[in-house]
């Protein structure tokens, strides 16, 4: 079994650094496989905040834990308008990684990260076809009972996480994406952007996009909250055969808690879910947090 630590959206520049310190304990103590953060990791790509967000992870290293990182819209600069087109990525790549698309493979699972973010869209996320070759490429070879996980800080579908029954945006070029994704048999697909908590079989939002499992994760430790969902990240066990455990840990204004507990298993193209107990009692008052197990099934 693989345990993963999957956090978003840190935006280091917006950030409550009790919260930071906070994901720091809670990590070392857990000591998971692979930490995964998809994106986002300053507010307004400032060489500052790239420090602090470079320090951050230097601070996971030294815990011991193996990293995956994707870059998300705000690691691009907003108002320098030079440094936006003539190199929107270059402090990124000084400060947390050269490689934008980032691999890593253990026992159990294959994990691709893909850079969604851009210069022109401001805040929308597109994928290139380059990329979506790269993705067929390197799940190719791997093994059938691994579990392959793509991590985007966009997410690849529209999902219902707006205001009202507003449908979400999706990255540019979705339909090449999703076909890619297809093609290449992507089990569970991880983002972030909207800070809000979700997890769905892919079947029930489009007809063609294979065995895929959606899950978004919220802001881990930004100030900027949406809906009043309070500070979380997941924590998935990932096992053999596509079979794995999601469980939200939200952040309850003293310290992290663990919440929603589900567990999915997958039967040909289809994911089927079941709430599980939570093994801390959810004591903490969590403002109304939407959890995957209040939206699995809508």
């Amino acid at each position: 079994m693989a345990r993963i630590a999957h956090l978003s959206d840190i935006h280091f520049g917006a950030n409550d650094p009790t919260i930071v310190a906070a994901t720091i304990d809670w990590l070392k103590e857990k000591q998971p496989d692979l930490v995964i953060i998809s994106g986002d990791l300053t507010q307004r790509a400032r060489e500052g905040q790239f420090h602090d967000a470079a320090e951050y992870l230097r601070a996971l290293r030294e815990n011991g834990h193996k990293l995956l990182v994707v870059p998300g819209n705000h690691d691009i600069p907003l108002y320098d308008v030079f440094r936006r087109f003539a190199s929107p990525l270059r402090r990124y790549k000084r400060h947390i990684a050269q490689d934008l698309c980032p691999w890593v493979e253990t026992d159990e699972a294959a994990i691709l990260g893909i850079n969604t973010a851009r210069s022109l869209t401001i805040k929308d996320g597109r994928i290139n076809h380059d990329q979506m070759q790269l993705i067929r490429r390197r799940f190719k070879g791997v093994a059938p009972h691994k579990t392959r996980i793509l991590v985007t800080h966009h997410p690849l579908f529209e999902l219902p996480i707006g205001q009202g029954n507003e449908l979400s945006e999706a990255v540019g070029r979705q339909e090449d994406a999703l076909q890619a994704i297809a093609d290449a048999g992507i089990h569970l697909t991880l983002a972030g952007h909207f800070h809000r908590t979700y997890a769905e079989a892919a079947s029930k939002m489009v007809a063609e996009a294979g065995p895929t499992l959606v899950i978004q994760a919220g802001t881990a430790t930004s100030t900027r909250l949406r809906n009043q969902e309070p500070q979380s990240f997941n924590w998935l066990h990932v096992e053999p055969d596509n079979r794995m455990e999601l469980q939200v840990i939200v952040w309850n204004g003293e310290g992290f808690q663990r919440a929603s507990h589900v567990g999915f298993s997958l039967d040909g193209n289809q994911w089927h879910s079941e709430e599980l107990s939570t093994h801390e009692p959810a004591t903490g008052d969590f403002r109304g947090a939407k959890t995957p197990s209040a939206a699995v099934g809508r």
